[in-house]
């Protein structure tokens, strides 16, 4: 699948995910989150803010257990992944950040996902990555986890936050390879989360 061009950005409309979204105003969207290039390259990757067109490999990605089993409410049903492509859309309206899609540049595959969401638990605006596992290896995740960090500190997000099960050591290892640092931990579901950040 080859990345499509980046569209301009139409005005939000006022309704947005996590606490907080609603009601943005004409003075939040000159807030330089709001001005800040949305599409990103790397030398290897494109990472565009997701799209109708990215609907069934999303579709794929979210149903996989190797990838989906691991994040925030486990694997998606196609018609939850659908409703979340619409408020990753709208959120970026309104926020000015949010969720990538991360292709390969030299192919145009798509790879997984990337960005910025604000936790439901209230711990804070918190990177997230998510690829296939046949991207293991490759230096694609910390490739991608990076520029989106460098995004957010660049825009004016302060600190940022990454959570990764104990279990997860790959993706402990991306975080601690893109200047995260570890400093806290909850359990959730049975499991030691471990909690990561970034401060600027």
């Amino acid at each position: 699948m080859t990345p499509p061009p980046a569209q301009p950005s139409p005005s939000p409309r006022g309704r947005g995910q996590g606490e907080g979204a609603a009601g943005a105003t004409s003075a939040a969207q000159t807030h330089p989150l709001h001005t800040a290039p949305r599409t990103l390259t790397t030398p290897r990757l494109s990472l565009l803010p997701p799209g109708p067109e990215h609907l069934p490999d999303l579709i794929r990605l979210k149903a996989d257990e190797r990838v989906f089993g691991f994040m925030l409410h486990g694997t998606r049903t196609p018609e939850r992944t659908r409703e979340e492509l619409e408020d990753d859309m709208e959120f970026w309206l309104v926020r000015g950040y949010g969720t990538w899609s991360v292709f390969e540049r030299g192919t145009g595959e798509f790879l997984g996902l990337c960005g910025l969401m604000e936790r439901p638990d209230g711990r804070g605006v918190a990177l997230r990555f998510a690829l296939w596992p046949e991207c293991r290896g490759k230096g694609y995740a910390r490739e991608a986890a990076a520029a989106a960090l460098e995004f957010a500190h660049r825009a004016g997000l302060k600190r940022i936050i990454g959570v990764a099960r104990e279990s997860n050591a790959a993706s402990r290892a991306v975080m601690t390879d893109i200047g995260m640092r570890e400093f806290g931990e909850f359990r959730h579901g049975g499991h030691r989360m471990l909690v990561f950040e970034s401060v600027r």
